[in-house]
């Protein structure tokens, strides 16, 4: 139990998230001893999706007007192209995601959700990996963007833990549940 006593926030927006990076690093979570709760925009349910196709709805736990980064010991940020797009569009979603670096915290987002910390100006003098599509997005923002399964940079206030794909998740979730139990 790497993280028993831990609360970890999901942010995700009302639809357009990758499901396995969703569900994959919550039972991760789970089954390290951590609390996993989904936070959205909305109240209700969140419709995830495999790629391009719907899968399952997920309850949100809270809304982003609702939750506080003191609140939790971590965040994680699933992919998916829609749902980071929907996010950094959301400023009350941005400030929550901003918040984990504020305090510290240690955040792990995976394939297109660096969108939503570049919007949250958080990603300058870091290094990061992503999809492939936002390496210009994140060398415009300031960060260092690199082709590996994980990475875990130290650099700033924060851990901050990123990888680039759904086949990357093993390695993913296991960088981030470190950085959850430090």
């Amino acid at each position: 139990m790497m993280i028993k006593g831990k609360t970890i926030a999901f942010l995700v927006a009302p639809e357009g998230v990758e499901q396995v990076e969703l569900s994959e690093p919550w039972r991760a979570v789970e089954l390290a001893g951590g609390t996993p709760r989904l936070v959205s925009s909305k109240p209700g349910h969140v419709q995830a999706f495999n790629h391009l196709d719907k899968a399952d709805t997920f309850p949100v736990d809270m809304t982003v007007d609702d939750a506080s980064a003191a609140e939790f010991d971590g965040l994680v940020l699933p992919g998916g192209v829609a749902n980071p797009d929907m996010l950094r569009t959301d400023p009350k979603a941005v400030r929550f995601a901003k918040g984990f670096f504020e305090d510290g915290k240690p955040v792990a987002a995976i394939c297109h959700a660096p969108w939503t910390l570049i919007e949250a100006d958080v990603v300058r003098g870091r290094t990061l990996t992503s999809w492939p599509s936002l390496r210009t997005d994140l060398r415009n923002a300031g960060a260092e963007w690199v082709d590996q399964e994980v990475m875990v940079d130290t650099a700033g206030p924060n851990t901050l833990v990123t990888s680039r794909k759904p086949d990357d998740l093993k390695a993913f979730c296991q960088a981030a549940l470190d950085a959850f139990s430090d």
